[in-house]
């Protein structure tokens, strides 16, 4: 029965091929920097309309959210359609929204980092619907805010608008492999406090970044003390900026702050990672605090969260990876690997805070995110349409054994 279901499958795909590429290289030239998605989002909407999803909308963040189906297990394809900002254009060969296809790559801003899983989810869906794949599921894409703070937009989903799934595939880049978890972090913000005098006669004063620069080299040297697992490596810390503050250029800064992005592992918590910072921090008159999101997104919307986001991972034996071997496979003829992000997703929700269990499986590779290289392999976009198509039949036939 797979075997007709695939044959299917493949050739709905292939049929679609032009569309799901060009449905990319759309969406790539909306820009949508650091949560300012408004464009790209009603694009994205406008597609799904077209391709006859069951319900397309906004949701009080301004994500759009298509829904394919009314089955009793609801599974959710998470896609984040914002990106960073483009940091000096001067060192883009070409233009990051307009992008090149050389080689069978797709170069642009967001072509991996993560407009790269769009068309494949949103096409898959629609090929499950016409197939009449989609009876055991109510099914959704999820095109979301994470760039400016992961795991934010499904919090709001969950908890504003009531939409709770029982299963998440997300498709940040895996190299078209399964990938089940990733360090969490914490982001901090140091202060010090100076006092202020004119520049010629620094004794008279305190000077705030002094204090600071020992408080940054004592960073620079943690590391020791940190915890290493297994799976998903060893926590780390990075100062990320820096500031200060001072009535003059001809003055003393009477305050200074640093921010830090503290990687966490397993075995490390929040209260560990900010009581280690404090050690170093207070000797110097350092004050250390959890940085709060309450930024309003581009509908003005407000939901608050502490920039703290826990690691995870699934078990390698879990339902869920099973379920996305064992599609790669049927699918593909050959096994995929199974492995974790570097950098943090929005599973630091889904999984981390409100347990729901999720997998990743998206084209690209993570090491082009954030730079003038971000790229998406062309047949890997198309491949994907694949799996997202056939997944929830391997998933429901593993439920229900």
């Amino acid at each position: 029965m797979h075997e007709e279901i695939i044959k299917k499958i493949k050739a709905e795909v292939e049929r679609y091929r032009e569309d799901i590429i060009q449905f990319l290289r759309d969406i790539v030239a909306i820009p949508s920097p650091n949560g300012d998605i408004k464009a790209v989002a009603e694009r994205i909407g406008r597609e799904m309309k077209k391709l006859d999803f069951d319900e397309v909308f906004l949701d009080s963040m301004g994500n759009i959210v298509g829904r394919i189906g009314n089955g009793p297990k609801v599974l959710l394809y998470d896609s984040h359609i914002d990106t960073v900002d483009i940091a000096d254009s001067d060192q883009w060969q070409w233009d990051p929204y307009k992008g090149k296809i050389e080689n069978g790559i797709f170069y642009g801003l967001g072509a991996g980092d993560e407009k790269n899983s769009t068309p494949g989810m949103v096409y898959g869906l629609k090929i499950m619907k016409d197939l009449g794949l989609s009876r055991d599921f109510t099914l959704y894409y999820f095109g979301n805010i994470e760039e400016i703070c992961d795991g934010v937009a499904p919090n709001s989903l969950v908890v504003t608008d009531k939409i709770k799934p029982d299963f998440v595939v997300i498709g940040e880049p895996t190299k078209m492999n399964i990938y089940r978890g990733h360090r969490g972090r914490v982001e901090m913000k140091v202060t010090t406090k100076g006092r202020t005098c004119h520049a010629s006669a620094p004794e008279r004063g305190v000077n705030a970044v002094y204090k600071m620069a020992e408080i940054i080299k004592a960073i620079s040297q943690m590391g020791e003390e940190f915890i290493e697992d297994p799976f998903l490596g060893k926590g780390s810390i990075a100062v990320t900026d820096i500031h200060c503050k001072t009535p003059s250029i001809n003055a003393l800064p009477d305050e200074c702050f640093i921010y830090i992005d503290r990687r966490l592992t397993f075995g490390e918590t929040q209260e560990m990672a900010v009581e280690q910072v404090r050690k170093v921090a207070e000797p110097h008159g350092g004050m250390v605090e959890v940085l709060e999101f309450a930024d309003p997104s581009y509908t003005g919307f407000v939901f608050k969260v502490d920039k703290y986001f826990p690691a995870w991972a699934l078990p390698e034996d879990h339902l869920l990876v099973k379920a996305g071997l064992k599609t790669y496979e049927q699918l593909f003829g050959r096994p995929t690997g199974v492995g974790k992000w570097v950098f943090s997703t929005n599973g630091t929700y889904w999984v981390g805070k409100a347990g729901i269990p999720a997998i990743g499986f998206g084209p690209g590779d993570e090491v082009y995110a954030h730079s003038v290289l971000d790229q998406v392999p062309i047949e890997d976009v198309v491949r994907s349409t694949e799996f997202y198509a056939f997944f929830p039949t391997v998933l429901s036939e593993m439920m229900n054994k």
